[in-house]
């Protein structure tokens, strides 16, 4: 079989190192006694091959037609599910059944969509072990009080435990991005639903970041705060010193000035 020809336009770089590729596979770990596993653009199958040694009831999205002809014809229909299609559109309940574990090397452009989809979904996936860019990684994974600490930071930590796993070099992908990669893990908490308005809680986290070296005073002034909620002392502090638990309080507190 021919190699697949990377695809700057999908933000392709296909990881080649097997020590590196097994590694990423082993890391997930069936959170939940889950065994349903959807990879992200496997590409040539490199993280596949690993994945089916562990007998997943394994599934692969894939965009790029040449790969998915490649995958066809490299892998019988019982071993795997091949999708065509784009993970961003993907419908998780006409094509997998339950909940499920996602993996895979994400394109670099569009790593934080997928994990914002990730969230959307939260109550179906119960475990991601993704490569992206390492700057990004350590974002996902960093605590308050951290500059990299962000908009993502906040959500992905209030549903799921987050960890940055380990760091790959530029020189064990074909063709070798410019950056070094991160790889990380999270899995499902226990947290079914926050104690506040959650869609109030996404857009108060959002804009809370918006413009993160204001004070929250400042930061938080379109949606609309009232006198009396702008004297609180939290609202001194910048969006980088809350964690998930202030973010909630604070949200609940503009859910009752609201209702004032």
């Amino acid at each position: 079989m021919s190699k697949v020809r990377a695809k700057k336009h999908l933000g392709q770089h296909f990881l080649k190192d097997l020590d590196i590729a097994e590694k990423i596979a082993v890391s997930l770990t069936g959170h939940m006694d889950n065994n349903v596993v959807l990879e992200i653009g496997p590409g040539m199958g490199v993280l596949t091959d690993f994945l089916i040694e562990k007998n997943w009831d394994l599934n692969l999205i894939e965009i790029d037609k040449e790969s998915i002809t490649f995958l066809n014809n490299k892998y019988s229909s019982d071993k795997l599910n091949i999708m065509e299609g784009d993970f961003l559109n993907f419908d998780f309940r006409e094509k997998l059944t339950g909940t499920h574990a996602i993996i895979g090397n994400f394109p670099y452009n569009i790593s934080s969509q997928i994990f914002f989809k990730v969230l959307e979904k939260r109550h179906l996936v119960t475990e991601v072990v993704g490569m992206l860019q390492k700057e990004v990684a350590e974002r996902m994974t960093s605590k308050k009080g951290n500059k990299t600490y962000g908009i993502l930071s906040v959500l992905l930590q209030a549903y799921y435990d987050v960890e940055y796993l380990f760091t790959v070099p530029p020189e064990v992908f074909d063709p070798p991005p410019k950056v070094n990669s991160g790889v990380i893990r999270i899995k499902r908490n226990g947290v079914e639903k926050l104690d506040c308005n959650e869609k109030l809680f996404f857009r108060l986290v959002k804009q809370a970041f918006s413009t993160r070296r204001k004070t929250l005073r400042n930061a938080l002034k379109p949606m609309g705060l009232s006198e009396e909620f702008k004297a609180d002392p939290v609202l001194d502090l910048r969006a980088e010193q809350l964690g998930v638990p202030e973010f909630v309080l604070l949200t609940q507190k503009l859910e009752e000035d609201w209702k004032e």
